[in-house]
């Protein structure tokens, strides 16, 4: 089936969850530098978020750009990612709110980890409906980001309860490794 709704219903929905997370910044009380100094975990968090959604979205983008059709089952994996991320604000308000405290920090990572998860199957969904042969199939490879990422996210979620800071430290490593361009799709649609 052709894949134009389904690139809609994601942008939306990803739309959406930009909008409630920037809505979960309140206004301070005080018209000072010092009224501010209390939002600045949330707006921390707030940023990190916007970042992760953001190279979501590129990616997901380029994953669908990539493939000619879907199919139910892609229906159904991009439908879990999106419930994942879908939960992101939860956990970055809760996170900024409480200013970044282990139980908040590992639940990120743990929100993190299953949208890393949910995009890699979705990844391998339509690797699988294009075949072993396709320029999908070879721009994704194994995806070695992909799978540094989980395993940095494993590893954050640990961290969080040990030591806050480095588990931070991971989520913002993970989203530079995401933020340095990944031309392998659009080298291969070329």
């Amino acid at each position: 089936m052709p894949k134009g709704r389904l690139e809609a219903f994601s942008d939306g929905v990803i739309a959406i969850i930009i909008t409630i997370m920037v809505l979960e910044l309140k206004v301070p009380h005080g018209d000072n530098l010092a009224a501010l100094r209390p939002l600045i975990p949330v707006f921390l968090s707030y940023l990190l978020s916007f970042v992760y959604v953001g190279i979501y979205w590129n990616n997901h983008h380029h994953l669908l750009h990539a493939s000619k059709q879907i199919s139910g089952a892609a229906l159904w994996a991009n439908l879990h990612l999106l419930f994942w991320l879908s939960l992101v604000p939860f956990a970055t308000g809760w996170m900024g709110e409480n200013h970044w405290g282990p139980l908040p920090v590992a639940l990120y990572g743990f929100i993190l980890l299953m949208a890393g998860l949910a995009y890699y199957l979705l990844a391998r969904v339509l690797v699988h409906q294009h075949g072993p042969d396709s320029s999908l199939a070879k721009a994704i490879g194994r995806d070695s980001k992909g799978l540094i990422s989980i395993a940095a996210y494993l590893l954050a979620i640990a961290l969080a309860f040990v030591h806050v800071a480095l588990a931070l430290a991971l989520y913002l490593a993970v989203a530079g490794l995401w933020l340095l361009p990944d031309r392998r799709i659009e080298q291969q649609l070329d």
